[in-house]
């Protein structure tokens, strides 16, 4: 069923547990634009973050869904064979939350992970953990350090603690149990179809209703940016030519502090760079991300596409402009839970 060449594996059919969220979203639409002969399984249980409407439009023969909940091993004896790659995407994933609540967070995260790995051993299916820079802690605003993949893990938050579990998880799968098994840690995606609770949509949406955004603290906080496309074709390339039970970072040397984004924004949109209002800070906020995506780079011969930050935010800004009917329905909610909790 699987083959080797020049490109890497091949796959016939890739389960992507969380396929109706943001980056697994954008993964399952990259694949059907670029793979011609894989299908895609999408496996999601549709919680407030996934949402059918981010894949509908290329279901058929090639994509299908399955709603459940990766929790369940009864479902995952009928999904999973017939597949020969599991992309795991699946995860509760904002912070606040889990700071609110961190509950969901280990449910999902960790047993929803150990639940899929158990499948994925059970058949032989070659198995790729998505996961997030954010389980290494942060570093110093003056730190000229990036995350290497041999760095410690030193997560901040319940929601990168329950990610750095489902991160030794796989690793234990694969040094133990012998499957198949490698791990990708990426920095902030940004593009089409994220939920509104996140940074740069909750800016975008709400200054198209005409509501001044927020930053929170003094809004020199770096992340490293990367645009979905690019996430998708390095997870692609790490899960066709990575080594098993190796970890490889993704990253676009994006480095941009959350007052130049929102102030990008700003500008973008034909706004003052000024227009907006401070909001006290997180608890435990991390200052920087930043990645070192050389092993990528050098190993498997990737490189971004979107290397223009702000043509890249020109053009996420233009689609939810023009997508108003997929993010309103959400976005009184969301903002109602911001405002509880004061943010």
């Amino acid at each position: 069923m699987k083959d080797m060449s020049d490109e890497g594996m091949k796959f016939h059919c890739v389960l992507v547990s969380g396929g109706c969220g943001f980056i697994g979203s954008n993964f399952v639409r990259w694949v059907v634009e670029h793979q011609p002969d894989t299908r895609v399984v999408v496996l999601d249980a549709l919680t407030y973050a996934g949402r059918l409407d981010n894949i509908r439009d290329v279901l058929g023969d090639r994509v299908s869904f399955v709603h459940g909940d990766i929790r369940d091993a009864e479902l995952l004896d009928n999904v999973v064979p017939g597949c020969d790659a599991i992309v795991h995407f699946a995860a509760e994933s904002h912070n606040d939350n889990s700071i609110a609540d961190p509950g969901p967070f280990v449910s999902t995260n960790v047993t929803g992970t150990y639940r899929l790995l158990e499948a994925a051993r059970k058949y032989d299916v070659r198995f790729h953990q998505i996961s997030t820079d954010e389980v290494y802690g942060d570093l110093a605003l003056d730190d000229p350090a990036r995350f290497v993949e041999g760095r410690a893990y030193n997560p901040s938050s319940p929601y990168s603690s329950s990610k750095a579990a489902a991160d030794l998880l796989v690793r234990a799968w694969h040094r133990t149990y012998g499957v198949r098994a490698t791990i990708s840690n990426c920095s902030n995606n940004y593009g089409p179809y994220q939920h509104v609770e996140k940074f740069i949509p909750r800016q975008v949406t709400n200054i198209l209703m005409g509501v001044r955004p927020k930053l929170y603290g003094d809004g020199l906080n770096v992340r490293d940016w990367i645009h979905a496309q690019d996430h998708s074709s390095a997870v692609w390339a790490v899960l066709t030519r990575g080594r098993l039970g190796q970890t490889y970072l993704i990253g676009a040397d994006g480095e941009r502090d959350n007052l130049t984004v929102l102030r990008a924004i700003l500008r973008v949109m034909g706004r003052p760079e000024d227009g907006f209002d401070w909001v006290r800070d997180r608890p435990g906020h991390d200052r920087r991300y930043a990645i070192d995506p050389s092993k990528l780079r050098t190993e498997l011969g990737w490189a971004p596409v979107h290397t223009d930050f702000e043509s890249g935010l020109k053009a996420t800004v233009a689609w939810y402009e023009s997508h108003r009917g997929w993010w309103m329905p959400v976005k009184a909610a969301t903002e109602a839970k911001y405002k509880a909790q004061g943010q």
